[in-house]
């Protein structure tokens, strides 16, 4: 039955969508107005991407009904979604990196002077848009060579090209600085005062409650409610979400007497992979029994730092030894290195394997899984269901292919996997992105556990907040260089911010 409110844009009734196991969306009902940012929470697993997917065509819900503008539509495909005004932005971008940033919008469009290619409309038409948003990019640049803030701003310009009315925006400011997400706002607040409606989902509630106007809540694939932004605080919203309260401040430690150099970094240099200085003479030091938190803005030698260490990327100079092992490549002993990448779906998992078969991925040569070339299936089993157990995975069985899993339950997999052996080195690399404030918590807790039973940890992030939360020692990288070091415990969010813009401190831990 169409709906007769010409203030909503879109509204989903009873739309229920099961997996084999799951059930990912129970009879969910909502709507976005016109002109309006809604807020989308909840605890990953919630139900909230595969809503939006649904919205969006990439699948089709079990029952329930979606109305755009008042009148009931059927969303077959993306490009049905896109033909109804729907543009969506997801959390794992899906660009073309071999393919420049302007043949990455025009994807999939017809050429008006077809079969000839005219790019210079397109070209015209793009730069309009990063004028006009404040979304600048390079049109010739590929994407393979754009840092990820501006693939970023791609994805949203790719929908805006498309005349997007109703844009999904799916944990939009994970891979932005500060500047860049306060970029993001100034653009948005553009879209609604033109009447187009946003739907942001995102883990980070401060920021939730300055862009939002009303914020739905989804725990287990059912809505908990729907609250006016004004009248919310992050306290109740976190209540909703996880159903207890959860706080991000700094936990109490065990003072370790006895430390020994584990990880060794001396005059380190290595370059992206642009060719360029990624990092520059880069000298640390990591002892058994703490954690070392990176702090700066994302795209200053963070992954290539991680890289180095691991053995994925060649170092230009200097020396890296891990218990006096001079590290070459990534290590084959699954006890002396655990690594957890910034991109799990690229770098952590193999997305067509099962969540058994990946958490054994490291080691399944071992006697104890295989022998004469033929996997031991019941026990790789037996280990998934202890390490699901123990990891609180939440999946239907340790069968389930891992790319059927949430963002947060791929990211435990991971960290099971990685930790699971009681590495003497673990090297924690954006872990908690795209994570809710359970599944961040419970990282937190089980890096402070490695901790405190003798690991080194090295944790790289650019949520300064969870980096004085965690760390022992905080160091700040720009531009590949160290400029300067602190004390985590009563470190001075001043003080970070301005070695994280590139000015020296002489501070010193």
């Amino acid at each position: 039955m169409a709906q007769n409110n010409d203030e909503v844009a879109m509204s989903m009734e009873g739309i229920t969508k099961r997996f084999p196991g799951v059930l990912a969306n129970d009879r969910i009902s909502l709507d976005c107005r016109k002109g309006e940012v809604l807020g989308l929470l909840g605890e990953n697993g919630a139900g909230k991407t595969t809503l939006m997917n649904i919205l969006y065509g990439l699948y089709q819900p079990d029952s329930g009904e979606i109305f755009i503008n008042g009148e009931s539509v059927k969303i077959e495909s993306p490009a049905k979604a896109i033909q109804l005004g729907i543009g969506m932005v997801h959390q794992h971008f899906k660009l073309v990196d071999t393919l420049t940033a302007l043949e990455n919008v025009i994807l999939g469009i017809p050429s008006e002077h077809a079969p000839v290619l005219d790019l210079a409309p397109a070209r015209k038409r793009l730069l309009n848009l990063c004028d006009e948003y404040g979304f600048h990019v390079d049109p010739s640049t590929e994407v393979w060579r754009m840092p990820v803030g501006k693939q970023q701003w791609l994805e949203i310009l790719k929908a805006l090209y498309r005349n997007a009315r109703l844009l999904v925006l799916d944990e939009p400011t994970a891979v932005l600085t500060p500047d860049e997400g306060e970029q993001l706002f100034r653009a948005i607040r553009k879209l609604t005062q033109e009447g187009r409606s946003v739907i942001f989902i995102s883990h980070k509630l401060g920021e939730v409650l300055e862009i939002t106007d009303r914020i739905t809540v989804l725990r287990d694939g059912h809505v908990v409610g729907t609250v006016p932004t004004k009248e919310a605080t992050q306290l109740e919203l976190a209540r909703m979400m996880v159903g207890r309260p959860v706080t991000m401040e700094r936990k109490p430690r065990p003072a370790v007497t006895k430390k020994e150099p584990v990880l060794v970094m001396e005059n380190v240099n290595a370059n992206d992979d642009r060719g360029l200085p990624a990092l520059r003479n880069f000298n640390l030091t990591v002892y058994s029994g703490e954690i070392v938190g990176v702090a700066g803005v994302d795209g200053n030698g963070q992954r290539e730092l991680a890289e180095c260490i691991t053995g994925l990327r060649k170092r230009t100079g200097g020396s890296i030894r891990i218990q006096d092992r001079i590290v070459d490549r990534i290590m084959d002993d699954p006890s002396f290195v655990g690594f957890i990448p910034e991109d799990r779906q690229k770098t952590g998992l193999l997305m067509d394997l099962n969540v058994g078969e990946n958490l054994v991925i490291k080691d399944f040569w071992r006697p104890m899984y295989a022998r004469g070339g033929v996997l031991h299936y019941n026990v790789i089993r037996d280990h998934a269901r202890k390490m699901i157990a123990a990891y609180d995975i939440r999946t239907p069985s340790e069968d389930v292919l891992v790319r059927y899993l949430s963002g947060g339950n791929q990211q435990k997999v991971v960290v099971a996997r990685e930790l699971n052996a009681g590495p003497v080195l673990v090297i924690a690399s954006q872990a908690t992105r795209g994570l809710d404030l359970g599944a961040v918590e419970g990282v937190h807790e089980t890096l402070l556990n490695e901790r405190n039973r003798g690991a080194a940890v090295l944790f790289i992030s650019t949520e300064l907040q969870e980096v004085m939360a965690l760390s022992d020692r905080i160091i700040v990288l720009f531009r590949g260089e160290v400029m300067g070091e602190v004390d985590g415990d009563g470190a001075d969010v001043s003080t970070i911010g301005q070695m994280m813009l590139g000015k020296a401190s002489e501070v010193v831990a």
